[in-house]
């Protein structure tokens, strides 16, 4: 069957993977990848191709890089000459235009990290997480114009541990989402399996996260707090203050009902487990892991030692 993929980050790596990696009895012609752009990363902002380029041309796959999918004739050239039967997309980072349905015989698939239409969006993993839920899992649907909205063809479900964070989640998903890739497309062209609409009056959405949601609110409750930062665990970083300086809070854990003991922020006790936060609501939260400006991250006792942390002293004071 011949494939064009598109997809960008490490999320979309195991997919493409899948694709090429299929068995003897599912041969996938993967005739062009679509991914986004080479971008500056690191310290040293220097040119850095996306992990889905790395693996095309491992492959020795042709790989297109368009600003924009609209503005790139070349583009739609390749599409004529690939004639793909079916187009692939996971997490490629632009919407495709509507004329691009028109191309694939079996039309185009999504891999979305989330059990729809719960989480229509960007950010589906992080919500996910933010907002406590006890389970996620993957969908695969057809696209259509709308947001995350097309026929759903299969998903699997799983369970959220009560300390994974998003960037531990995303390589769980990403994983799952490929398996069932797969496992679908077969079925899907068979005729053996239907695609289903998504009921809209249960819909929720999952936007790109902001900077600005990952400023601590201590007089929360110590659940909400863990959630967020669970949920900003690779990027933005849930953040505070601590001495007047700023505060990455990488890490949390075993977040519970207290009798008060003093303010929002403040501190409750220090042990090798960490620093025990006082949090709103009556509730208190191990902080775990930790990063002051311009340092490395480390454990909470270990900063807490080397800055000579008292009790009763108070993060974001």
């Amino acid at each position: 069957m011949r494939v064009v993929f598109l997809g960008t980050p490490e999320f979309a790596v195991p997919s493409l993977r899948a694709l090429l990696s299929a068995g003897e009895n599912t041969h996938y012609d993967v005739r062009a990848v679509i991914t986004q752009p080479d971008r500056p990363a690191g310290r040293g902002l220097r040119l850095t191709p996306p992990p889905v380029k790395l693996i095309a041309q491992e492959g020795g796959i042709p790989v297109f890089q368009p600003q924009r999918l609209r503005r790139a004739p070349e583009i739609y050239e390749m599409l004529r000459q690939a004639d793909p039967e079916l187009m692939v997309v996971v997490a490629f980072g632009q919407i495709l235009p509507a004329d691009f349905f028109q191309y694939p015989r079996f039309g185009t698939l999504n891999i979305h990290g989330s059990l729809l239409p719960k989480y229509r969006g960007a950010a589906p993993i992080a919500h996910a997480i933010l907002n406590g839920e006890a389970e996620t899992g993957t969908t695969i649907m057809k696209i259509d114009e709308g947001m995350d909205t097309g026929d759903i063809l299969s998903q699997r479900s799983m369970r959220i541990d009560s300390e994974v964070t998003t960037g531990e989640l995303e390589v769980v998903l990403a994983q799952q989402g490929a398996e069932l890739l797969i496992d679908t497309i077969p079925k899907y062209v068979s005729g053996t399996l239907s695609p289903y609409s998504q009921d809209n009056c249960v819909a929720s959405f999952a936007p790109r996260l902001q900077k600005e949601q990952a400023v601590i609110n201590w007089k929360q409750t110590a659940y909400v707090v863990h959630n967020q930062i669970r949920a900003f665990n690779p990027w933005p970083v849930a953040s505070s203050t601590l001495r007047g300086q700023a505060l990455k809070v990488w890490r949390s854990s075993a977040p519970q009902a207290t009798v008060p003991a003093g303010q929002a922020g403040q501190i409750r006790s220090i042990d090798r487990l960490g620093i025990t936060v006082e949090c709103g609501t009556s509730t208190s939260l191990v902080l775990t892991e930790l990063q002051l400006a311009a340092r490395n991250r480390n454990r909470a006792f270990d900063l807490a030692n080397g800055l000579q942390l008292t009790v009763g002293e108070r993060f974001g004071g």
